[in-house]
């Protein structure tokens, strides 16, 4: 058998071999992409998995084609890599990126701007997997994946979005460690422990970050004009339908946390926009020039109370109070004021979530002094609409004494009379209010409030209707009020001389239970299901008392609780809330200045916390150990580098031949050294003796 060369005699046949070596890989990375810098398919397919979960919640924010697009290439990704074929063409992956490039671009009209740029970047790392050639690749794939997550917090910051994007990091963590391990691969348990471990660890500073870092008011993705949130809820006109389509959403409108007791469930009404514009069908604001106001003027009758609302987005200008307003809401950046009509309007649309302090005179007259002509715009209605009802509102002011009188004989006419109160209400013609009043008579709240009205007016009433909220839902977890879009309501109100404008709501004379009942169940969806229906229900849910509080409807409260902590604790630190933390702990006036010294001298300390642990952790080198480290750097300094390959003898040989680098009494003293090293090294007699440590202490001084 031919000598293998020595590596000082063999220069030229190592590159050849090492050359033919990396040619051997490439051919082989080629054929079995599994085998190369993925070293088996259960990483690959980790790898999937953690992309998979970094895109999944872009369905809800991206267009279709993208969801599916992205799907059908993980997918066969996910083939491809299970049973072990090869990689796609460069052409092919070229056609599917351009494809995947002008659909958003004939989507987005751009490349440029938040949601192009990531839809882009979404089908750019959908491809990247079906083109990880290198170990490079891999690194991509990874660093764009971290940055997508980021990036999803620009559509939603929710609780399960950040829960599940910990958990998409995590798992990419795990699978950027499985790449650095060079020989055996440690089980997945092990690895996902070390990622998790990892993420504990930059926890605490990640918290010093949060609560130090200088706060900038509105996102800072955030562009002019656009929305942060999706509307929803009540808007500033009212037709028959619109607020029965509400009827049956759980969608949160706003929480609210009373300060001073909570009050009835017949004074719960959220007051919200005012109409008083009728064109025979549709409720709208009244148009009218500001000389032809009357001056508001109230009259508190007894003490506010006071309380916080939390208002979700719904890209309308009006806040919510109970009746009658006593203060100004403030909001930052964006000023409120009350309109003669007790209307709390914000200057700009509510894009985002909103905290507002409110106190409210649950019992006051408001404009009870003003003389009736100042209210004649409030009597105007459409001419040639609903002659039934004109006639009607003739009778009852024939009938009556007096307009005191008046509306309690009309309200006395919709509790007599067999009318219904249902989610499903036949379609009403041209004549809305006569079909409502002689024909169909079932509605819901606006149809009953509509109706009203005009019976008002035509009587010669002034007259409003109201649209807001009604009642809400303690929670017992917190203690804090939930409005929901089901609660959402509409009422008249009347000016009366001498009393002012006074409240009517003329459902609670056809149906009680939805003003007086604070816990209400479901409105059957159903034209059959009158209020005698849902009436019976609600008695049944009273009788069953803590019966009815299910497992699911407790579990929906906890986790209605725990998202309002997250958005007033989390999402709601603003740099109001970082002064008043910072004025705790003594810090009056803070500046940008200090608040940076701050972050780096608590990070820093944190930081330091953290890791002299870790560090005193590290596995200790055995004291002969330490010192043959020490006289390899030595050595490698005078240009003798000690070969990943030699052991000490072959060292000591190299350095016995060599006549350049060593005088004679350093060659001397380091051919001892790596002899004793040896020796101690593999003579398992346990710990050194302390003369031969000594000994090599010795030997690595003159080798200097």
């Amino acid at each position: 058998m031919k000598p293998l060369p020595t590596l000082a005699t063999s220069e030229n046949g190592t590159k050849h071999r090492l050359a033919a070596a990396m040619n051997r890989f490439r051919l082989t990375e080629r054929a079995l992409p599994e085998n190369g810098f993925i070293r088996d398919r259960r990483t690959a397919l980790l790898l999937l998995t953690a992309c998979s979960m970094v895109l999944l919640p872009y369905i809800s924010y991206l267009p279709g084609w993208i969801s599916g697009f992205c799907a059908t290439l993980l997918g066969w990704r996910a083939w491809l890599t299970y049973r072990k074929q090869t990689l796609p063409p460069r052409w092919l992956l070229l056609l599917l990126s351009t494809a995947g490039l002008s659909g958003i671009y004939l989507d987005y009209g751009t490349f440029i701007g938040r949601e192009a740029g990531v839809a882009m970047l979404v089908v750019l790392l959908a491809c990247k997997l079906l083109e990880m050639r290198a170990k490079r690749d891999l690194f991509v794939v990874i660093f764009l994946s971290f940055f997508l997550i980021l990036a999803l917090f620009f559509y939603s910051q929710s609780i399960l979005v950040a829960l599940a994007m910990l958990l998409a990091m995590g798992l990419m963590l795990c699978v950027q460690l499985s790449m650095q391990f060079v020989h055996a691969l440690p089980p997945l348990r092990a690895r996902l422990k070390l990622a998790a471990r990892i993420m504990g660890l930059a926890m605490p500073l990640a918290l010093v970050l949060f609560l130090l870092f200088p706060r900038i008011e509105g996102p800072l993705w955030g562009q002019p004009g656009s929305s942060s949130g999706a509307g929803s809820g009540l808007s500033n006109s009212m037709s028959p339908g619109d607020i029965s389509n509400l009827a049956m959403s759980e969608a949160l409108a706003f929480r609210v946390r009373f300060l001073d007791g909570l009050p009835s469930a017949g004074e719960l009404y959220w007051r919200g926009p005012v109409l008083g514009d009728f064109d025979g069908r549709t409720w709208r604001p009244l148009r009218r020039a500001s000389g032809n106001r009357a001056p508001l003027t109230i009259e508190a009758r007894q003490p506010p109370i006071h309380y916080q609302v939390t208002l979700e987005p719904s890209q309308q200008r009006n806040l919510f109070a109970l009746e009658v307003p006593h203060s100004l809401p403030h909001l930052r950046d964006n000023p409120v004021w009350l309109t003669a009509d007790l209307e709390l309007l914000t200057s700009q649309p509510l894009r985002q979530r909103v905290q507002y302090q409110a106190s409210s005179s649950l019992n006051a007259a408001v404009q009870a002094q003003a003389e009736a002509t100042e209210f004649a715009p409030w009597l105007l209605l459409p001419p040639g609409y609903n002659p039934a009802t004109r006639d009607l509102a003739t009778q009852l002011r024939q009938r009556t004494q007096g307009n005191t009188e008046l509306v309690q004989a009309t309200l006395a006419y919709f509790r007599n009379e067999p009318f219904h109160y249902t989610l499903e209400p036949p379609l009403l013609g041209q004549h809305t209010v006569d079909e409502f009043l002689f024909n169909s008579r079932s509605g819901f709240c606006e149809h009953y409030a509509g109706a009203f009205v005009f019976l008002m007016r035509a009587a010669g009433i002034p007259a409003r209707v109201i649209t807001g909220y009604q009642g809400g839902e303690i929670n017992p977890v917190d203690g804090r009020m939930s409005v929901r879009q089901s609660d959402a309501h509409a009422w008249a109100e009347v000016w009366l001389v001498g009393q002012g404008w006074l409240r009517v709501d003329p459902t609670a004379a056809v149906a009680p239970e939805r003003v007086t009942t604070q816990s209400r169940a479901p409105l059957p969806a159903s034209d059959q299901g009158s209020f005698a229906d849902w009436s019976g229900l609600g008695k049944l849910q009273h009788g069953l008392g803590s019966l009815w509080q299910t497992p699911l409807h407790r579990l929906r409260q906890g986790w209605e609780a725990a998202n309002a902590g997250w958005n007033r604790w989390v999402l709601d630190y603003s740099s109001a809330r970082q002064q008043s933390l910072l004025e705790f702990f003594g810090l009056k006036t803070v500046d940008w200045r200090v608040l940076t010294g701050l972050l780096f001298g608590i990070g820093g300390l944190v930081a330091s916390l953290v890791l002299l642990p870790v560090l005193r952790q590290r596995r200790r080198l055995p004291p002969a150990e330490a010192l043959y480290q020490r006289f390899c750097q030595r050595l490698a300094k005078l240009g003798l580098s000690k070969a990943a390959h030699e052991g000490p003898r072959a060292y000591a040989q190299r350095l016995a031949a060599d006549a350049v680098h060593l005088n004679p009494t350093q060659q001397g003293a380091a051919i001892r050294f790596l002899t004793l090293y040896e020796t101690m090294h593999y003579a398992q007699q346990g710990a050194a003796p302390a003369s031969a440590m000594a000994q090599l202490k010795s030997l690595l001084q003159e080798c200097r």
